[in-house]
């Protein structure tokens, strides 16, 4: 048998991801901002499509499109369908997949009570309630610096644009005046008319110097205080009998000065923000009604497409009028515009659909969390939800990254319900690692300040309650919500109690 050289025919399968699909997956992973931003490029791009937004949280308006009229239903059985694709990438999807109201949807179970209260869907709104945009710091300080002129109103305002936030100088007095061409001293003399301004103590190099600006401003900046200020790390270790022969006084003269200390701002400049703050639109909304837990998504955050068919109309007239080669152009941007007008609002049928899968499932597995809180809140993974609602792990993790659900306990994200098992003593149920850590922080806030509870106190408390942790689990625990070890917090309550 001789080697060369040769051509083979072979017929294999392969599962493709499409462009589309692709554009699928991306929808299905924004967040509200984001999904509004991607329909307005598209709203620009495809003169066919509009948005309406008359108010109302009910279905398209569907007049003059018979599209909109009779729309396609979310799951639909066409091979070459965006939806379909989905599903064959899943492996999971059925054919006749829970019917989901996009509006509402409500699940009852016997466990849970019928007598409870209505959601009150009322909103009141008013102009009153839009707060304006709040002045930084930065601003604050430009407008106080108006009062300067030339070369101490440039120096001032450059001073101004090295302070950050906390309202601390970020750079040298050196290193400014070279790079302004000024003297040393001209720079400090003009940092102090800055460290002058409102709030007191901004443009301070540390936190003594800052702490310093405050007592002076208050008129306690006498010797004693200046030598407590110059030895903050003192106060920090709480060495009270070494301060008192540092600044000369007794035990109760002190005690009044750590408690004037205490009534300082460290962080001056965060008196401002840094601008407006966008408050967190939630996705899905929970209600306890009298029928049981109701599921509704947020219409607001759920754009209306339609398609402009007077448009769509004039424009294959005036192809069909133009004839042969001259309309042809307009003809294929006519289709393109319509097919991509319908994919995506299919796409966000999907996209809808999907998300109100989650969130029934998700309600019905945590829903003693919406009963009786988060030390009820249940281990769960992306896979039981999954499993639950026959689809793709990776769908679930797109569907519940950056989106909120709103219910009676406050906004939480979606990937706060997912959390690891703790394993409880003696085989025990297991718990979430949630409801381990809210359980911690409320045996920390219920010590005694002058016996604050070591980890492996912590460790032995928690055993009683049922949770079987090891010692470096309740340290990395009690670091992760920024709360000190029991040294330092017994240092605290010392210094708090002289």
């Amino acid at each position: 048998m001789g080697l060369g050289p040769r051509l083979d025919l072979r017929t294999t399968q392969s599962l493709v991801i499409s462009p589309q699909l692709q554009a699928a997956i991306k929808l299905l992973a924004l967040s509200n901002l984001e999904l509004q931003a991607e329909i307005s490029a598209e709203l620009d791009r495809n003169p066919l499509l509009e948005m309406v937004d008359d108010g109302e949280g009910g279905g398209a308006d569907t007049a003059g499109d018979p599209d909109a009229a009779n729309p396609e239903p979310a799951a639909s059985n066409d091979p070459a369908a965006m939806d379909t694709e989905l599903a064959a990438v899943e492996g999971a999807h059925r054919a006749d997949d829970l019917d989901v109201d996009y509006v509402e949807e409500r699940f009852h179970h016997d466990s849970i009570s019928d007598s409870g209260r209505a959601a009150d869907t009322t909103e009141d709104f008013s102009f009153d309630h839009i707060a304006a945009d709040a002045l930084t710091l930065a601003e604050v300080l430009e407008r106080q610096a108006m009062g300067l002129s030339g070369t101490d109103l440039a120096t001032a305002l450059h001073i101004i644009s090295l302070i950050d936030e906390a309202g601390y100088l970020t750079e040298a007095v050196e290193d400014i005046a070279e790079r302004l061409g000024l003297d040393a001293p001209e720079v400090e003399r003009v940092l102090g008319i800055v460290q002058g301004f409102e709030p007191t103590g901004v443009g301070a190099r540390n936190l003594a110097e800052c702490i310093a600006l405050q007592a002076q401003e208050a008129d306690r900046y006498d010797p004693c205080m200046a030598k407590l200020i110059a030895n903050l790390d003192l106060v920090a270790r709480g060495d009270l009998a070494q301060l008192r022969r540092l600044c000369n006084v007794d035990a109760e003269d002190l005690a009044d000065m750590l408690r004037e200390l205490r009534s300082y701002n460290p962080k001056p400049g965060l008196v401002h923000g840094s601008g407006r703050t966008m408050p967190v639109v939630p996705d899905i909304f929970v209600r306890r009604t009298a029928k049981g837990w109701t599921v509704e998504l947020n219409s607001g955050t759920m754009p209306r497409l339609i398609v402009n068919r007077q448009y769509q109309a004039r424009i294959a007239a005036h192809a069909s009028s133009a004839g042969g080669n001259r309309g042809k152009p307009e003809r294929q941007f006519l289709d393109q515009c319509i097919s991509q007008a319908h994919w995506l609002m299919r796409a966000l049928d999907q996209r809808a659909t999907t998300i109100m899968k989650v969130a029934i499932a998700l309600v019905e597995e945590q829903e003693m969390f919406f009963e009786k809180g988060v030390a009820h809140l249940k281990p769960l993974t992306l896979r039981q939800i999954a499993d639950t609602i026959e689809m793709h792990e990776s769908t679930v993790s797109r569907v519940t990254s950056n989106k909120y659900l709103s219910c009676d306990r406050g906004v939480f994200e979606l990937k706060y319900f997912f959390t690891s098992a703790i394993h409880g003593t003696d085989g025990g149920v297991d718990a979430s690692a949630e409801a381990v850590r809210q359980r911690l922080k409320a045996l920390i806030e219920a010590e005694e300040p002058m016996k604050p509870l070591s980890d492996d106190k912590l460790v032995d408390a928690l055993k009683k309650d049922g949770y079987d942790l090891a010692r470096r689990t309740v340290t990395k625990y009690r670091e992760a919500m920024g709360i000190p070890s029991s040294f330092d917090r017994r240092r605290r309550a010392v210094v708090k109690a002289a």
